[in-house]
């Protein structure tokens, strides 16, 4: 048996005299490895919250680090879950993997998900991705000092710069919606993001809340804007269709917080590259696994370099030409 599973049960053994943190976990020196090194094939968990392409690429993302770190053929094997955004699926699945003896480390992909795994397990190491703000979330005690055996890679999203896009493709719009869910901590954070820079940019912030992906479409039609902008929040990204033929209807451009959401339709938005968050994720893991770090002390990582991605064919659609110095700058334009 690998060492990897022995210092896990030491840690189960000892998880009852650990103080617990803010955000319910274990201290994390015991969680996250010890310095000790797998002998044999690694096991990984993961759950995403739901299936969308931002989530699904950091998947890709992850296991293609993953490879390109040495984890190939019986090196690694996978227990991929996906809760499809739904929070007792979500729990069944964290429990699940909370009671595996054989895996070595959980990956879990959105909020919902991070938080599930943060709260229920704490014997071996959790790393998260595609959150936007893991304080908030009450994932970690700090970015730069996670003090538990949760650590990972944030989305955080330049919500001030992609609404200066707007500006820039559309310098009438005055008031921008927002559709969001409630259940997701990090939404309302972004919401808030999104009200500050607008009263630096002389724009109003409309919002209206869901409670499920099929109430998306209707939310959009309730709103009496000149423009939609789209947070990192999967209930709606995963419904993004029913927003966008709202704002065709109006002729309202889309500013998203993610370039695979303007590849589907959205107009344009500075954004991050959702598979190079699963990469930069999967270089953190390999260090876990390998003792080179513990989740405790190893801080959460962004993306610091952000693209430029147009839908020029969304933007015909509803009357807008991207200025020439945008096209130039753009990484993608579909």
């Amino acid at each position: 048996m690998k060492s990897f599973t022995a210092l896990k049960l030491v840690a189960l053994a000892a998880s009852g005299a650990l103080a617990l943190t803010a955000c319910g976990g274990s201290t994390g020196e015991e969680a996250a490895g010890n310095g000790a090194v797998a002998e044999g094939p690694v096991k990984i968990g993961t759950i995403q919250y739901v299936s969308h392409p931002s989530l699904d690429a950091v998947t890709k993302g992850f296991k293609k680090g993953m490879e390109e770190a040495g984890y190939t053929g019986d090196k690694i094997s996978y227990d991929d879950n996906n809760a499809q955004g739904d929070q007792a699926t979500n729990a069944s699945i964290v429990g699940k993997l909370a009671s595996d003896s054989d895996i070595d480390l959980v990956l879990a992909i959105a909020t919902p998900s991070a938080q599930a795994a943060a709260q229920s397990i704490t014997s071996i190491p959790v790393l998260f991705s595609a959150v936007t703000d893991p304080v908030d979330a009450k994932l970690v005690a700090s970015n730069e000092a996670p003090g538990a055996n949760v650590t990972g890679t944030s989305d955080k999203n330049p919500v001030k710069e992609q609404l200066e896009l707007l500006k820039q493709i559309s310098p009438d719009a005055k008031k921008v919606g927002i559709v969001y869910s409630s259940g997701e901590a990090n939404s309302a954070v972004q919401v808030q993001w999104a009200k500050d820079a607008a009263a630096q940019l002389g724009l109003t912030i409309e919002e209206s809340a869901i409670s499920a992906p099929s109430e998306v479409q209707q939310a959009a039609n309730s709103l009496d804007v000149d423009a939609f902008y789209v947070p990192t929040d999967n209930a709606v990204v995963s419904a993004l269709e029913g927003l966008l033929q709202t704002a065709q209807t109006k002729k309202i451009p889309v500013i998203a917080a993610d370039g695979d959401s303007v590849k589907r339709g959205a107009t344009a938005t500075f954004g991050i590259n959702y598979e190079k968050l699963g990469v930069q994720t999967a270089k953190m893991a390999d260090k876990i696994l390998k003792g080179e770090a513990k989740p405790a002390s190893m801080p959460v990582e962004t993306l610091t370099e952000v693209d430029l991605y147009l839908n020029e064919t969304a933007a015909k659609k509803i009357g807008l030409e991207f200025p020439a110095e945008l096209k130039d700058q753009a990484i993608e334009t579909y």
